[in-house]
Formats: C-alpha cells, structure tokens, sequence
C-alpha cells in the first residue's frame, strides 16, 4: 500500500504502522527489522521504510546499531528505573500544576475518567483499564498545558509500551492502581498541589515495582 493518508507524508503512515506492530509485539523487542523485506510487505519503497525507521527510532522504540541495522528496543531493569524517574519528576510536576490550575469543568472530566477505571477494575477488564489510565494521564498532562514537558512524557511511555501492559495482570495490581489514581484524584480535587505530587510520585514508584 503506497498510499497517503490524511495527505501526511507516506513514511509517517508506515511510522504509524510500524509502531502498532511494536506496540502488539507482532514486531517482538530484540528483533531485526529487515528493511528490505518490510518495504516488500508494505509494498513500498525502501525510501519511506528507511525514513519511518528513523522516526521509530528518535522516539527510543527503535534502536539503530553500527554495521548492523535496526532493531526494536529491548528494556531492561536499568532503562525502566531510569525511565521511572524522569517520569515521576515531570508527572508529579503535572499533577501539582493541575491541581493549582484546573478548571471546575476540567476537574469534573477527570472525575468522570476515574469513574470509568473503576468500572473497568470492578470488570476485571485489565486492557480497558490500561486505556482509560492514558486518558486519565493524557489528561493531566493537558491541564497541565506544558508542551515540552508533555512531549518528553509522550515518549517515554512510548517505550514503556513495549512491555508495562502486562503489569496489570498480576495479582493485585490492577486493584492497587486503582487506589493510586484515586489519591491522585482526591488530592487534585481539593486542589492539594503538594500532595497531587506526591500522590502521582507514588503511584509511579508502585508502578516500577510491578514491572519487576
């Protein structure tokens, strides 16, 4: 398919494709991506196949190796303990401003979110509640209105996608996060930034014990 989408450019349509594959583990951490037989199945070019790696790769999904080509991003116990930190730091940032900045209309939409976590925990239903937990995140970082700092959030939760997901499915997991983005919640509500801050650092902290 050579198609544009949208009138972007062809290799962000890849990009996004590829990505998906990523995301799904069709494209499995560790594995070579063989430019030429991706372009073949895409049925394009290597052009737009070698540009959409390099988007992959500036956004840490792809790893580029001398000599050797591209490869999806494998994480280990030190990437995610670093990708932890600077996540607790600009998301406890965002909750704080949050709770300082919010509008009575923004803060109802974020009551409405976590309504729907809980409807998803009490459903057992781990894959809508990892959904919804973007949204409720996605959210934060809005009111927050930081493009910087939201765009480095926005690309370290893209690597973090390579494997978090199944967090969630361990014993107790899904419960405990439910209570964190509560605290969270009641925290912002009454408009605490302090602790909205250090309601998101924890949740982060118990977020990075899950992915043991």
């Amino acid at each position: 398919m050579n198609t544009k989408l949208n009138n972007r450019p062809l290799y962000e349509d890849v990009a996004e494709r590829l990505r998906a594959q990523i995301f799904a583990h069709e494209l499995a951490p560790g594995s070579w991506l063989d430019e030429q037989s991706l372009a073949v199945q895409f049925g394009i070019s290597r052009t737009p196949m070698r540009e959409a790696i390099k988007v992959l790769a500036s956004e840490g999904l792809v790893t580029m190796k001398l000599r050797r080509g591209a490869y999806v991003t494998e994480v280990d116990r030190g990437d995610l303990e670093q990708i932890f930190t600077i996540l607790s730091l600009l998301e406890g940032q965002a909750a704080k401003e949050t709770a300082i900045k919010a509008t009575e209309a923004q803060l109802t939409q974020l009551d409405d979110i976590h309504h729907r976590l809980e409807k998803a925990a009490a459903d057992r239903d781990a894959e809508q509640f990892f959904e919804v937990n973007v949204r409720f995140h996605d959210l934060i970082q809005e009111i927050a209105g930081n493009r910087w700092m939201n765009g480095v959030i926005e690309d370290l939760r893209k690597v973090l996608k390579l494997q978090r997901r199944d967090s969630l499915s361990r014993t107790g997991r899904l419960q405990s996060s439910l209570l964190e983005h509560r605290q969270i919640l009641q925290a912002i509500l009454k408009r605490d930034p302090v602790a909205a801050e250090l309601a998101m650092r924890n949740h982060l902290a118990r977020g990075l014990e899950a992915v043991k």
